[in-house]
């Protein structure tokens, strides 16, 4: 079954990240590790925006346990992106993050990742329970999808 790609309105949160020279490949286009890492950033900025993580100093982490990617269109360098973040599932300790990448006046999406977060005390590397407060925040970008 060939995916299709999502569309901007099927997002509450966006972000932009910008394409950098070193992210091309030889063949002229974004080479597919950089695609994971501004699912990664995307992420990561939203949580460290509303005070869910802290990079440094926090007691917990997320810790990627799945990871996946559907490309439709190339990026190129110097190309805006735009950054739709949602989160699909909240367990006990762990959180779906699904991440569609657009062009700037593009409504369907480029590519649509997603990985999986299991949070974790630094520590120890054991899982964590997710807190209220944790899930209420999650809760503001959550959106049901289709299976």
């Amino acid at each position: 079954m060939k995916k299709k790609p999502s569309h901007r309105s099927e997002y509450n949160y966006f972000c932009q990240l910008s394409t950098r020279w070193n992210d091309n490949d030889i063949y002229g286009h974004m080479n597919n590790i950089i695609y994971y890492a501004l699912f990664d950033t995307a992420v990561n900025k939203w949580l460290i925006k509303n005070n869910l993580i802290d990079i440094k100093n926090g007691e917990n982490i997320g810790l990627i346990v799945q990871s996946g990617c559907n490309f439709f269109s190339s990026f190129e360098y110097p190309e805006d992106v735009t950054a739709g973040i949602r989160v699909t599932k909240i367990g006990n300790s762990s959180v779906k993050y699904e991440v569609g990448l657009f062009k700037e006046k593009e409504n369907s999406s480029s590519a649509d990742g997603f990985f999986i977060h299991v949070y974790v005390e630094r520590m120890t590397n054991k899982p964590i329970q997710l807190d209220y407060n944790f899930k209420k925040t999650l809760d503001t970008i959550f959106v049901e999808t289709k299976v």
